[in-house]
């Protein structure tokens, strides 16, 4: 006969309660039963109380393109502004992505005013503001000091990790950091993590990928390379002012990539010049990684960086011009095309890019076309990229669009927003990116320093706030 005392789920308990004893079942800490949570799989986190800062009148999450844009933008509208980035620097992609090329970048207002001040510090080549070739490491130094100059509180290495509601209407979000974690409170919020992170924590719903999931864009790790004589590279080198040599080069670049013994995971090889012999690179794809997976990021950071060494290994092999060829750095971050994209009060479309839809309440039109990355291995062999049937008209992105559909309070601006995935294939890029941030950036402020909620601010009082600022969209 059997008794309680060798029960099978009694042993299972002494057992637990022995292998964690001295780790982590300590007195007051951790019970058995809630050892057992950890080995199915669970774990409860005991509720806490944290510290709460209720400083600003608008919270910005994430400091890419659209954040600069809107944060700098709230601030000087009269908003009290704070933003949190995870990154070590200003700039997200511009910066810790290494993406060193913009695009779109025609627009009135900050993209314009970014411009000439790359240009008072030379750290831009070529004439053209459709596509900008700058040096990452000055652009961080110069967004820090325009953050500083408008008056910003910001925090970097610190990700947004939760939001809460009262009702529909976003209040506090929490952030993890080296000072572990701590509340927020604002009026107003804006989402420009660029994966739309505080939307998801926030309950709202979003779209991903060509369908609710992967296939997504692919994800490129960029680099810096140093090279002997850049001049010896010219053939090799994409323009900073936009020509039909561009895509010679990125043959001819391809081609130097096949005699190493290597197919490139991106059929379309980029090199740029930054500076003297200082170059950039973009040559690789990794295929089908979810923006929120961390494990599967890290894989497609690793076998990423694996390849760009491996190519540039190669082609110092071969000798001629590209003796002494060596990578200076690769990027903090992977660059991510395809992340989630925010339900908002209206969904950019494939219609409005076949139209070029017009609407009262536009906040940028946007003429770059749909850039589709192959989505896989085997459709990179064929094409790199490709437009997806559709040739863009010049098109309105509306108001509506950055403005949370199923949450009060909570704005997006940049790859973000609300948009399928033909649309977010063309506005996707940094100069729309920035336009967008401006946007939501003085509704933000009008919204959170009037007491109202963005949805209630007409966009024609914040074009004439953007006008009286000497920002035009």
């Amino acid at each position: 006969m059997s008794n309680s005392s060798s029960s099978p789920d009694l042993k299972r308990r002494s057992f637990l309660t022995a292998a964690f004893s001295g780790a982590l079942v300590t007195p007051g800490l951790m019970n058995a039963v809630e050892v057992e949570k950890v080995i199915a799989g669970q774990f409860h986190e005991p509720a806490q109380d944290l510290p709460l800062g209720e400083d600003a009148d608008v919270i910005v999450c994430g400091a890419g393109p659209a954040g600069i844009a809107a944060a700098i933008t709230a601030a000087r509208a009269g908003a009290k502004v704070r933003v949190f980035e995870w990154r070590g620097c200003l700039g997200g992609v511009w910066t810790a992505g290494l993406l060193g090329y913009l695009l779109d970048f025609d627009k009135p207002g900050f993209n314009q005013e970014l411009l000439k001040r790359l240009d008072e510090r030379e750290m831009r080549r070529g004439t053209s503001k459709g596509s900008v070739v700058y040096e990452p490491e000055g652009m961080k130094l110069l967004l820090e000091e325009m953050f500083v100059e408008a008056g910003i509180k910001f925090q970097l290495h610190t990700k947004v990790c939760a939001a809460y509601r009262d009702g529909k209407r976003l209040t506090t979000i929490v952030t993890e950091s080296k000072s572990g974690r701590q509340a927020w409170k604002a009026p107003v919020f804006i989402d420009t993590t660029g994966d739309g992170d505080l939307g998801a924590l926030a309950g709202c719903a979003f779209e991903y990928g060509e369908a609710d999931s992967c296939p997504c864009q692919p994800m490129s790790l960029n680099a810096l390379l140093v090279c002997k004589e850049s001049a010896k590279l010219a053939a090799f080198i994409h323009g900073s002012d936009p020509s039909k040599a561009d895509g010679i080069a990125k043959d001819t670049l391809k081609a130097e990539i096949e005699r190493t013994g290597h197919y490139p995971s991106y059929s379309k090889p980029t090199l740029f010049q930054v500076r003297d012999n200082l170059l950039l690179v973009m040559m690789n794809h990794q295929y089908g990684v979810p923006c929120f997976d961390a494990a599967k990021i890290t894989e497609a950071t690793v076998k990423a960086r694996s390849e760009l060494h491996k190519i540039v290994n190669g082609l110092r092999q071969l000798g001629g011009p590209w003796e002494g060829l060596q990578i200076a750095a690769t990027s903090e971050q992977i660059g991510v095309r395809d992340g989630r994209r925010i339900k908002g009060r209206y969904t950019v479309n494939k219609g409005d890019l076949i139209a070029g839809a017009r609407y009262d309440d536009a906040v940028v039109r946007p003429t770059f076309p749909v850039d589709i990355h192959a989505l896989s291995k085997e459709a990179n062999k064929s094409a790199a990229y490709h437009n997806g049937g559709v040739k863009v008209k010049p098109y309105d992105i509306p108001l509506r669009a950055l403005i949370a559909k199923d949450v009060d309070g909570l704005m997006m601006a940049g790859r973000n927003i609300s948009g399928d995935f033909i649309a977010h294939a063309s506005y996707r890029v940094t100069g729309n990116s920035v336009a967008m941030g401006e946007a939501a950036g003085v509704t933000a402020a009008l919204a959170a320093t009037t007491k109202r909620l963005p949805h209630d601010v007409p966009w024609s009082e914040a074009e004439a706030k953007l006008k009286a600022l000497g920002q035009r969209v």
